[in-house]
């Protein structure tokens, strides 16, 4: 009667042995490591990046515990931190042999002190928040006034080059508020710069106006490209803060949009806000400029000319002259998107704005069959990021190809688009948390959680006896497959995760209650205690689900909803809800099966007093 079928037993097992491996690493703690990341955008890190690192180690005679490698970062981890500085000076020299013009950034980290089976089941800690492991917090508010001002001045120069171009009279073109007014001598004047203006500002909703003397055009973004320019100015911000974070060395950071208008970032570790702030508020531009085919040839910068080097494929830098001259530069690209020409090789389509079209249109007729260069600026340092032969006159429109796989044309199209207008940002909060802070609240956070399943187990098994014992024993298989599904999914924990955890013990528990005073009650009414255990667990199994699903309901609400510390609370609160509903009822059910199941006959259940009518 009260027996699993062996496929059952073996499920759920094996589910707990899972459980327990990918609970392991969070119990090894951290050892000194060595975090290789990217300084500048152009430099990616790779599985040749990695193999560099471990002959550099190899070369200077010095044994690493691991070498771990995620997409923005590689972490070599080491026995101890006299080994950690000498590999640090090591690959420092050996990466970046011009201090000058680092192209690597080479931190001091710690890493997970698990053994390299587990990390080879990638078997990782869960990371710890700020609160827990300290470090800086800010929170930016783009400026989305300014990024429409300027760009609502960028159209208004874009329509005297239009009207000057296509020889219509105005009477003057001035930005007022969030919109362009062109005033005109005659309707005929304005009809006809209506006309162009519609042609080749597709973004802009025009108005005519004749309530004054003299006839107007007024000019505003329609609400598509507003939005738009919204939505595009907070990613690209995030894209750009994403590449800078990686100079700190930061493992863990969180880099979110918050709202319409803010950006969270949160940078565990990390307690130089100086720094940190310096790197947030870094600019990086992007300049279009031609080729000085004679100066290549003849290897020799000259009046006029500037140097700038260009990555290989192999890693290596070359030289290529440049003129000073700029033909565009990064605020005239409104996108730029990864995709293939006609040939079917992998290219980046660019978009200009219409001067920028204009320019371009200009440039490209005058120098068929030359080189041009575009320029990356970042901290003061230029260097040419693609290099390409000018095969046709274009303007607003053009595609980039050269040696590229589809991989780096994606990277390209980031490195444009993140050199257009963007909304400039500014720190409304900052806060620093100490690291002593962040191991107090760790260990205030832990000693809660045990004190409190203390409580609990102490109770169970006083006033429910055998029972109390098995449901104490499910909880703690709660807890274990809990904490595995954090690890699984890279969760960051944080205090309010942890005060999650707690309630989830609680929720838990209630489960086990609900089946033991289902039996009691069964007993009561005169039920064998075979039968007293299959109705108990069967009828409150409808009275569990009912209330976890409503619980999971508002623990939903919550994850679609909040955010910050309210989004964390309810990540570990959902996922607590699924693991008790499994170990509430599958697992406790197999320990009261191998406890009572195979026994024909049995006097009495130790599940404590079960008072019945006649007492």
């Amino acid at each position: 009667m009260n027996r699993y079928p062996l496929w059952k037993n073996l499920m759920i097992i094996v589910v707990l042995i899972i459980g327990f491996l990918y609970t392991l690493p969070n119990f090894f703690g951290e050892v000194p490591a060595v975090q290789v990341s990217s300084a500048k955008t152009t430099i990616k890190i790779d599985g040749s990046t990695k193999a560099r690192i471990e002959r550099i180690l190899t070369d200077a005679g010095i044994a690493s515990t691991g070498v771990f490698s995620d997409p923005n970062s590689i972490r070599v981890r080491f026995q101890n931190p006299d080994i950690q500085l000498k590999a640090k000076d090591a690959i420092e020299q050996a990466l970046n042999p011009d201090p000058e013009n680092a192209g690597y950034v080479v931190a001091l980290n710690l890493v997970s002190a698990s053994p390299a089976w587990l990390t080879s089941i990638n078997a990782l800690p869960m990371y710890l928040g700020l609160d827990l492991r300290g470090g800086v917090h800010f929170l930016l508010e783009v400026d989305m006034d300014a990024a429409l001002t300027k760009r609502m001045d960028a159209v208004a120069g874009d329509m005297r080059t239009l009207m000057r171009d296509e020889r219509i009279r105005h009477r003057g073109i001035r930005r007022v508020g969030n919109t362009v007014e062109v005033r005109f001598q005659d309707a005929e004047q304005r009809a006809a710069a209506r006309e162009v203006i519609a042609a080749n500002l597709r973004d802009l909703q025009l108005d005519d106006r004749d309530d004054s003397d003299t006839p107007r055009l007024i000019g505003s973004l329609t609400i598509q490209a507003a939005q738009e320019l919204q939505k595009t100015a907070v990613q690209q911000n995030i894209i750009t803060l994403n590449n800078r974070v990686n100079e700190l060395g930061v493992a863990e950071p969180v880099i979110q949009q918050q709202g319409i208008d803010r950006i969270v970032v949160q940078l565990p570790g990390v307690q130089d806000v100086a720094k940190a702030k310096e790197l947030i508020g870094r600019t990086a531009t992007l300049e279009i400029r031609m080729v000085d085919q004679d100066a290549n040839a003849s290897g020799v910068a000259g009046f006029g000319t500037e140097s700038f080097p260009e990555r290989q494929d192999d890693g290596s830098t070359t030289p290529v002259i440049v003129k000073k001259d700029v033909v565009l530069t990064g605020d005239r690209i409104t996108s730029a998107s990864a995709g293939f020409d006609q040939n079917q090789r992998p290219s980046v389509s660019v978009n200009l704005d219409a001067a920028g079209g204009r320019i371009m249109k200009y440039v490209t007729r005058e120098n068929l069959g030359k080189p041009m260069a575009i320029i990356l600026f970042e901290k003061g340092k230029g260097e040419a990021i693609s290099v390409a032969t000018i095969q046709g006159e274009f303007s607003d429109r053009f595609q980039i190809t050269g040696n590229f796989t589809p991989t780096e044309t994606n990277d390209l199209a980031i490195l444009l688009r993140s050199g257009a207008l963007a909304a400039p940002m500014e720190i409304i909060e900052e806060r620093t948390v100490g690291p002593s802070l962040g191991a107090e609240n760790i260990e205030k956070g832990f000693n809660s959680t045990l004190w409190g399943f203390v409580a609990i187990a102490v109770f169970m098994i006083a006033y429910y006896m055998i029972f109390g014992l098995v449901s104490v024993l499910a909880l703690s298989a709660n807890l274990l497959l809990l904490v595995a599904l954090l690890s699984v999914l890279q969760a960051t924990l944080t205090l309010p995760g942890i005060a999650a955890i707690a309630l989830t013990l609680g929720m838990a528990i209630d489960a086990n209650v609900l089946i033991n005073e289902r039996i009691r009650e069964e007993l009561r009414n005169g039920s064998s205690p075979q039968a007293a255990i299959s109705a108990g667990y069967d009828r409150a199994f409808d009275t569990i689900l009912d209330s976890n699903i409503t619980t999971l309901i508002a623990g939903v609400a919550l994850l679609v909803f909040g955010s910050g510390p309210v989004r964390g609370f309810a990540v570990v609160h959902c996922l607590g809800i699924l693991t008790s509903m499994f170990s509430a009822i599958l697992v406790s059910r197999m320990l009261t099966n191998f406890i009572y199941g195979r026994r024909r006959k049995i006097d009495a259940l130790s599940i404590g007093q079960v008072w019945k009518p006649n007492n």
